[in-house]
């Protein structure tokens, strides 16, 4: 069950302004990008399952994060219909994020006040997802629309709460445009989730680059 309510963790995304998100098949690699996440000032993650049994390592993780990091809030990422948004709820997902608009995953995320955020490329998606109940409508693929399509939305739509994803990078200029254009908040990947030479993830420079990432968000958040 959600420890947060989607007001809450909407609140959340709107203050830190950062969504980390990424994936791993081992729980201990997880939990250490997750805490060096947590340890550069991030309060969110989603958690993209794509690989084989990866409830068992969210459902894990999240035990993690609620013992060992206070308030960091879990989500899940790359859910494709109701009955996998429904598991990973179960599983203490506080929040689903979807590549796509589906009615079914609005359903049993509403039911149990839990935020859901579906990937959008239209205004006419962007509208019925909002009609649907959505806080934040996930832009994606967000190198594909990039800024202007933002500031085209919220022309007529200044209500839009909009959190691109994909061609986000944690560089000043990238965040600065994305802020001015009009986004609640960013999802940022592979470019934050630093990885070595040897393919390994940098967990120092992880939690740098969070770190640095937030202070650059924070002048837009005042």
């Amino acid at each position: 069950m959600a420890q947060y309510s989607r007001i809450e963790v909407a609140i959340v995304m709107k203050q830190t302004g950062l969504v980390p998100l990424f994936y791993h098949s081992d729980i201990e690699v997880s939990k250490k990008v997750l805490k060096a996440c947590y340890d550069g000032g991030a309060r969110l993650m989603e958690f993209t399952a794509r690989g084989d049994f990866a409830h068992e390592v969210f459902g894990e993780l999240t035990k993690y994060a609620i013992k060992e990091l206070p308030g960091m809030i879990m989500g899940v990422g790359s859910v494709t219909d109701a009955a996998a948004a429904s598991r990973f709820m179960a599983l203490g997902a506080n929040f689903i994020v979807t590549p796509v608009l589906r009615e079914d995953i609005a359903i049993v995320c509403n039911r149990r006040k839990v935020l859901w955020s579906p990937g959008c490329g239209t205004l006419t998606e962007i509208a019925r997802a909002e009609e649907l109940g959505c806080e934040i409508v996930k832009l994606f693929p967000g190198d594909i629309y990039g800024p202007n399509f933002v500031k085209g939305i919220k022309g007529p739509q200044p209500w839009t709460s909009i959190m691109p994803t994909g061609g986000v990078s944690p560089t000043k200029e990238n965040l600065e445009g994305w802020f001015n254009a009009g986004v609640t908040c960013v999802g940022m990947g592979s470019q934050l989730i630093a990885k070595n030479a040897h393919g390994d993830f940098d967990l120092v420079k992880i939690e740098q680059l969070v770190k640095e990432s937030l202070d650059i968000i924070k002048k837009f958040n005042k």
